[in-house]
């Protein structure tokens, strides 16, 4: 059944189920249905029969633009026939066993009124319609600033952004965003064009350009697009991101300093100067720095002009003085500049006074000064390169040094440090030599020296004196000399023989002021061998005195020898008789011993014990 034109039309009713209390026949329908594109919709019918009489058929019927109703499905008790010669929705429809219909698949054009119409025989036709709105999520806005910045000096409104979002159905919407609040229209500040476009697929892309004055605080600022859409009555959003645009604007100020810091400025140091401006994009810059006639020479060469740093290698004094940064926005040609003194610190003048600085002799005394210039504070301090203060000598702060008591071992070489402490690594050094006079003093000599007789030997002898002395042997050898500081010394390599054994070497030592000389004693030493033999001698002697002893005693206890005065006889009597035996034990090596042993134990020996012994045996 198809009917063309047009058809009584019935209020849609609050619920999709009729009233029980109706007396005739009512068809009830929701108002709208919403489906995703590419679901499936489903649209119910219920309906009211009075007496709950079986209805005869139900019709569904879509609104065609243009063309009024159109039939596509009827049924008769329960059984349908779904007429599919409207190829839109071939294989798409269904008809269930409660009155719904479904549609898959659903496109954009299926967005229609759909109307459910039931004859109820005697009861008479009834009809209900409802909405079908098919629906696409917008997909994420994108939004792209303008490249290359804008200017807070440009006579249009400048183009800050676009936005695009894609695939959507119904049309939706884009609103603006400024750090976060959203922007309105408003004459010479905030313009915003808008575009629409109908994809093939019957989907939306809609596209949103922004125009807005910018201020310098704007280089901070932030935007973004809203796209905003209405899906079963609420209200939705996607954002996208953020994106921040380049201002242009011109210097306000601009700022010169020097790094490191002016006060820590020193000679030597590799300085720049730094000249920033608040402006965007940043000026070119000029350096400048003024002369004694008040004049200012162009540094700009040494400088790079673009970054506004310049760089000075190695300061000096004269690198002192002021320095003028200079500034030149290449849009409205604007100028601006900015001084700073640059103060180089510096050490100069340093020398040391010494008093008295007549030549010293040992046992004098001197006082070292020590003067600098600088436009600092300084600090003095004092070192002996020895790194060996000697006797007397203290190094104290300040700038004066008193050496007292003064010998050939505390002369030295003396530094005085100037400090500024103010300015780290600012510092300079003064060495003064200290001098001390006198004739040489020998304080090394190898004597006495045990030698062999044909030995090969080294007769050392050192000394110190200033000025440098000369060093002499008295007997002939090969002489290996060095000097240390105001040491001399010398090695004498000799052959050893009779003559040098008993006299001996004598080492001179003799400068300007005087000499002096000392002796090396050579002494004899014995072999092992010889040792050996008088150590067996004496052993030898000692037992026969021993035998002899044991024999005398023998006899006494005999009587064989008598005791007493009257037994007494004089050994010393020249007479003997022929029955008396003399024994006579002479060591010819007692005086031998007695030297040995005295060189053990550094005791003398009685002088009995060195006597000869005589003793009278008599039968």
């Amino acid at each position: 059944w198809l009917r063309h034109g047009g058809f009584p039309v019935l209020p849609a009713p609050d619920s999709l189920c009729p009233t029980a209390a109706a007396s005739k026949l009512e068809v009830s329908m929701p108002a709208v249905v919403e489906v995703e594109r590419g679901g499936t919709a489903r649209i119910e019918c219920n309906f009211y029969i009075p007496g709950n009489d079986s209805y005869t058929y139900i019709q569904w019927f879509y609104v065609s633009a243009g063309l009024g109703e159109e039939q596509w499905a009827v049924g008769w008790s329960g059984s349908y026939e779904i007429l599919e010669e409207n190829t839109d929705y071939k294989g798409r429809l269904r008809v269930g066993k409660d009155n719904a219909l479904s549609i898959s698949r659903v496109t954009m054009q299926d967005t229609r009124t759909f109307i459910c119409q039931v004859e109820a025989g005697s009861h008479g036709m009834g009809e209900n319609r409802t909405e079908l709105r098919v629906y696409k999520v917008p997909e994420a806005p994108e939004i792209t600033a303008i490249s290359g910045g804008v200017s807070v000096q440009s006579s249009e409104i400048p183009q800050i952004a676009q936005c695009v979002s894609r695939n959507s159905f119904p049309l939706p919407n884009i609103t603006w965003y400024k750090n976060g609040e959203q922007l309105q229209l408003e004459e010479k500040k905030v313009k915003i064009l808008s575009t629409v476009t109908r994809e093939s697929s019957g989907l939306y892309t809609v596209g949103s350009t922004l125009f807005a004055r910018v201020t310098r605080e704007d280089r901070k600022s932030f935007y973004h697009c809203t796209v905003h859409y209405w899906l079963q009555g609420q209200r939705h959003a996607v954002e996208s991101r953020r994106v921040n645009v380049t201002v242009f604007y011109p210097a306000q100020h601009v700022k010169l300093q020097v790094m490191p810091s002016s006060a820590l400025v020193k000679e030597g140091d590799n300085v720049k100067l730094v000249c920033e401006a608040d402006g965007n994009p940043a000026p070119v810059f000029s350096f400048y720095k003024r002369e004694l006639d008040d004049s200012w020479q162009d540094l700009s060469s040494l400088a790079d002009s673009n970054s506004g740093v310049l760089n000075l290698h190695d300061v000096r004094k004269s690198s002192s003085g002021l320095y003028r940064c200079q500034t030149l926005d290449l849009d409205d040609m604007r100028q601006l500049e900015k001084d700073v003194e640059l103060v180089v610190n510096y050490i100069e003048g340093v020398h040391v006074k010494m008093e008295p600085s007549s030549p010293l002799q040992e046992g004098d005394s001197v006082r070292l000064s020590c003067d600098a210039h600088s436009p600092v504070a300084l600090d003095y301090q004092w070192r002996d390169e020895k790194v060996r203060p000697g006797a007397g000598c203290s190094l104290p702060g300040g700038n004066q040094l008193f050496l007292s008591n003064l010998t050939f071992e505390t002369a030295s070489n003396f530094s005085c440090k100037v400090i500024a402490p103010s300015v780290p690594g600012l510092e300079q050094s003064k060495e003064v030599a200290v001098a001390v006079q006198g004739k040489p003093r020998i304080v090394a000599i190898s004597s006495p020296l045990y030698v062999r007789q044909d030995e090969v030997v080294n007769l050392t002898c050192k000394a110190i004196a200033f000025p440098r002395p000369s060093l002499h042997w008295n007997v002939n050898g090969t002489a290996h000399e060095y000097v240390e500081n105001q040491h001399i010394a010398s090695n004498l390599t000799v052959r050893v023989n009779h003559d040098l054994l008993r006299a001996g070497a004598m080492c001179r030592v003799s400068n300007a002021l005087g000499a002096s000389e000392k002796h090396i004693q050579l002494l004899d030493q014995k072999t092992p061998e010889s040792k050996g033999v008088i150590i067996v001698a004496i052993i030898v002697c000692i037992l026969v005195v021993a035998v002899l002893g044991s024999v005398i005693y023998f006899l006494h206890k005999k009587g064989k020898i008598p005791c007493g005065r009257a037994g007494k006889q004089d050994i010393t009597k020249p007479e003997a008789r022929k029955d008396k035996i003399v024994v006579e034990v002479k060591s010819d090596k007692l005086s031998e011993e007695a030297g040995l042993l005295q060189g053990a134990n550094g005791e003398k020996r009685p002088a009995a014990d060195q006597s000869e012994k005589y003793i009278d045996l008599r039968k």
